[in-house]
């Protein structure tokens, strides 16, 4: 049989996709504006978290909400429309930041402000696990995985570009709270445009494709989808084992954070002959290798998982990532950080977009709200999970070859329970339903 054709023009080529993607692009670069606008007051501030403890506060303080979200966003994904939440969700979240904006003006840096800014992150949450749910509606099975490289990595390029724009207006703006409230508030801009672009799907053209109706907010009908949806995951081991993998691979993620904010804070504050920074434009300099290392993952994933399968790509990955950890930070040096930083952003991406696609065709549609939202949940809960231990048990300077060993061993040990439970499981080619037909 001739191969399907995967490529980023053949994907291109349907409208449905396309317009799909332009909402995640919209939304996503809406994103960007206001973290950028965020961290000038707050995440970037160095007279905050200035110890482990505290940055792994705020770290929780930001991601565990979505945990509390998740349940509930995964019931109502699988039953309301997903055109309608994309819509709806782009302007709550226009009007939400609204309320973020007038807080900053204020000079509000209590409770409101903090609650204000967490409303709006949840509500994104809901938003990119609907994206991720409808996506399997636009695209054929086979193209599953160039898909997702292609959403997610351009999803977060276009957030990098919209932080950096907001950068940008910053710098030609007077400094003080106008400025950042000026700069958070036209993010609803982009939010509003990719409210428009979904509002081009028919109702029911991206799912569910039961079309059961509005969900009741109970909290035993909650638990008793989150139930149902953890039972469908345990019956579908490819699906149970892509979640295991990404869990143990955020785990390693949250420790190596803390650890390079820790050592870019209180070790690495001189830089490393010419090319290489300290302090903060070092930890710029890390946070730009993971973003070409997530780049470069996206180019090579689709190509990988051709001739190697998403299996073989995954088993590689999470054995790099133990080994080169190890031997790249071991150095507690910029260039070996700067080095870690590409290979993990590289890692991370390409474990995303083949569990992203690994869910996708072994889930069922109906149950893919649910799952996704639990997929989100686990990324969080485990990144901030390593982060508290990392709090109590990192040293503040951030040299610790424990942790790194700790890192290593929990790839490979990963590596090798993925590799046992899927060389008996093999993923089912399951479709998008009828929708993807069209």
């Amino acid at each position: 049989m001739p191969r399907a054709d995967t490529s980023v023009r053949h994907l291109l080529a349907r409208g449905d996709f396309r317009r799909l993607l332009a909402t995640r692009l919209l939304a996503q670069s809406g994103d960007g504006v206001l973290q950028a606008a965020l961290a000038g007051t707050v995440l970037f501030n160095p007279q905050r978290a200035a110890d482990p403890v505290d940055v792994a506060a705020a770290f929780a303080v930001l991601l565990l909400p979505y945990s509390v979200v998740g349940p509930f966003a995964g019931v109502w994904l699988d039953r309301w429309s997903r055109r309608q939440v994309l819509v709806r969700a782009n302007l709550l979240r226009a009007g939400l930041v609204a309320v973020v904006a007038a807080l900053v003006l204020a000079g509000d840096a209590g409770v409101p402000f903090y609650a204000a800014g967490l409303a709006v992150f949840a509500v994104t949450r809901f938003l990119l696990s609907a994206l991720s749910a409808g996506l399997p509606h636009t695209t054929d099975p086979e193209s599953l995985v160039p898909a997702n490289a292609l959403a997610t990595t351009s999803g977060a390029v276009a957030t990098v570009a919209g932080g950096l724009v907001a950068l940008g207006l910053l710098q030609l703006a007077p400094p003080g709270d106008a400025a950042y409230a000026a700069v958070a508030l036209s993010a609803a801009l982009p939010w509003l445009a990719s409210a428009a672009v979904a509002a081009g799907f028919a109702t029911a053209y991206l799912g569910p494709d039961s079309g059961a109706g509005p969900a009741p907010v109970a909290a035993r009908e909650v638990l008793r989808g989150m139930v149902a949806g953890a039972r469908h995951v345990a019956a579908h081991p490819p699906a149970a084992a892509a979640l295991a993998a990404i869990g143990a691979h955020r785990l390693c993620y949250g420790l190596l954070t803390l650890l390079t904010l820790l050592l870019y804070r209180n070790t690495l504050t001189e830089g490393a002959g010419t090319l290489f920074a300290g302090g903060l434009v070092g930890l710029g300099q890390v946070l730009a290798a993971g973003s070409a290392g997530t780049l470069l993952a996206a180019a090579v994933t689709p190509a990988a998982v051709r001739r190697l399968g998403a299996r073989g790509w995954v088993l590689l990955l999470l054995v790099a990532g133990g080994v080169l950890q190890l031997a790249l930070v071991l150095t507690f040096a910029p260039p070996g950080m700067v080095a870690s930083g590409l290979v993990l952003g590289f890692v991370a991406q390409g474990v995303k977009i083949c569990v992203d696609a690994t869910l996708q065709r072994c889930v069922d549609d109906d149950f893919r709200g649910r799952v996704f939202s639990v997929y989100d949940t686990l990324v969080n809960v485990t990144f901030v999970a390593a982060l508290v231990a990392g709090a109590f048990l990192l040293p503040a300077s951030g040299r610790s070859v424990p942790a790194l060993v700790v890192v290593a061993g929990v790839y490979l040990l990963t590596a090798a329970g993925y590799a046992r439970v899927t060389r008996t499981h093999r993923e089912p080619d399951r479709g998008a339903g009828p929708a993807a037909a069209r």
